[in-house]
């Protein structure tokens, strides 16, 4: 078993800290940085061209950190869907630190918050603060995509991460944040001059393979807090708006079944039926097929709500039996 202590150091305060002045000006930069790389690339494919070198680079490394948000920063380390060995852990952190959505301990604080206070007046990033007239719609959406980065986060993130700062590697991992979004602007960037030989290859590797994938990366995750709480289906009668919404599922590597993993939040499978696409799951099965992914939790089928989505009792004892790994103090 890995072994765990307690760890205080700066670097975790200061993460778990509420958003100051600086914070929110560094939000802004990765908000705008990689929109304007996004518009260089695409200004791009009239002068310098796109090449199946540009878009290999684009689509693995949005594949590569697409997953790890959804596999690493969202299944295993805010909802402990799965176990999994020391260097998949790493991996994972890594390779969703480098989608530039914030350090762990951050990113997983204000998802569990998320799920406790859904669309309720303490969640971060719900669409449903402002109204339901025109405006106030169009001004939740705002605010639910990505006006909620700029305003000042409350204290007491810390009280929902404590298991993860008891985690070394995990801890460590989150401290080492700007390492890893340096290293996923490098990557593509070194790929694309080494497969090219040329100093053009460095440039778009740069471009497309890290700042629009980024920017892509971004807005995908993102419209799951602000769409998917806005349009989809509801089939699980939950207390708070969240929606399923198959555009999203699919490009969201299965996030955008958003109304199933509210309704089994413990769940490693978001797509709860057939026909519900669910790409980051697939991957965990794969991983549990090679012995790398174990004490992966899933519904019983009996749990599940029937076709009009009315939760059986069964979800109850699909709660309790996994309580301790629901994390109580943030349920």
């Amino acid at each position: 078993m890995e072994e765990k202590r307690p760890i205080e150091t700066p670097e975790n305060e200061s993460v778990l800290a509420p958003a100051s002045t600086a914070y929110r000006l560094g939000c802004l930069v990765v908000v705008i940085t990689p929109f304007l790389g996004f518009l260089a690339a695409g200004y791009g494919l009239w002068g310098w061209g796109f090449y199946w070198t540009e878009l290999v680079l684009l689509v693995a490394m949005f594949i590569a950190t697409g997953l790890g948000i959804t596999i690493g920063y969202h299944r295993l380390f805010t909802h402990c869907s799965f176990e999994t060995v020391r260097p998949v852990k790493i991996v994972l952190g890594v390779l969703g630190s480098m989608a530039v959505e914030g350090p762990i301990l951050r990113w997983v604080a204000t998802h569990r918050k998320h799920h406790q206070h859904a669309d309720k007046p303490d969640d971060p990033h719900s669409p449903h603060k402002v109204g339901e007239r025109s405006f106030g719609v169009l001004a939740g959406l705002w605010h639910a995509h990505m006006g909620w980065l700029f305003k000042p986060s409350s204290a007491g993130l810390g009280r929902y991460v404590k298991d993860l700062t008891n985690d070394k590697t995990v801890s460590r991992l989150s401290q080492l944040f700007g390492v890893w979004v340096a290293l996923g602007l490098l990557v593509p960037a070194v790929l694309g001059g080494l497969i090219t030989g040329t100093w053009r290859g460095v440039l778009l590797g740069f471009l497309w393979g890290g700042l629009a994938r980024v920017f892509l990366v971004h807005h995908t995750t993102w419209s799951i807090n602000s769409i998917c709480h806005l349009w989809g289906t509801r089939p699980f009668n939950r207390n708070d708006h969240s929606r399923n919404n198959m555009i999203f599922g699919i490009l969201g590597f299965g996030e955008g079944w958003h109304n199933n993993h509210h309704a089994f939040p413990a769940s490693a499978k978001f797509g709860l039926r057939w026909w519900e696409v669910d790409p980051g799951y697939y991957v965990i099965c794969v991983m549990k097929w090679l012995g790398l992914a174990w004490h992966v939790r899933v519904p019983a089928r009996s749990s599940v709500s029937d076709e009009r989505g009315q939760l059986r009792t069964s979800y109850a004892r699909f709660k309790r039996e996994n309580s301790s790994t629901m994390r109580q103090e943030w349920q």
